[in-house]
């Protein structure tokens, strides 16, 4: 399975570490007015892509499940990120259903295949179900439990 095989180059660290700096980027330039929505989404959706098949050209370990493991979480990972683009910036609330979906499935997808490896699972965070919306607070002052 030579086709496997990836050399772990220069070029392929930087396509990861590129990531984060190209959704600043990205961001910057949209509220800047020098990116559409559409150029913007376009942009984030080529990094996933490019993030994602860098990291699933992994070496064989001679372990089949982890091998599985290694390529379908980053594959897993692309579609949570492509998922929360279509949050960015479609308005199809439908599709946006579907996105949000995506990201909360993936997620639970990459813990299990984690779980069944015996890897530390990462900490929990609130699922991103509408991208820049603040979460709700907890209680307001003016919340008072009369059931006391």
């Amino acid at each position: 399975m030579s086709w496997i095989k990836t050399k772990t180059t220069a070029a392929n660290r930087w396509r990861a570490l590129r990531w984060p700096m190209l959704l600043v980027a990205t961001a910057m330039a949209t509220a800047a007015g020098a990116l559409t929505p559409k150029e913007a989404f376009r942009a984030e959706n080529d990094a996933a892509m490019d993030k994602m098949m860098t990291a699933m050209a992994v070496k064989p370990s001679g372990d089949i499940d982890r091998d599985f493991a290694a390529m379908m979480i980053p594959h897993h990972q692309g579609a949570i990120d492509m998922a929360l683009a279509e949050l960015r910036y479609g308005s199809n609330e439908q599709l946006r259903r579907i996105a949000q979906e995506i990201i909360v499935e993936q997620q639970q997808e990459i813990a299990a295949m984690r779980f069944a490896l015996g890897e530390p699972l990462p900490p929990s965070v609130p699922s991103p179900t509408q991208v820049g919306v603040p979460a709700p607070r907890a209680s307001t002052p003016e919340h008072h439990d009369h059931t006391h």
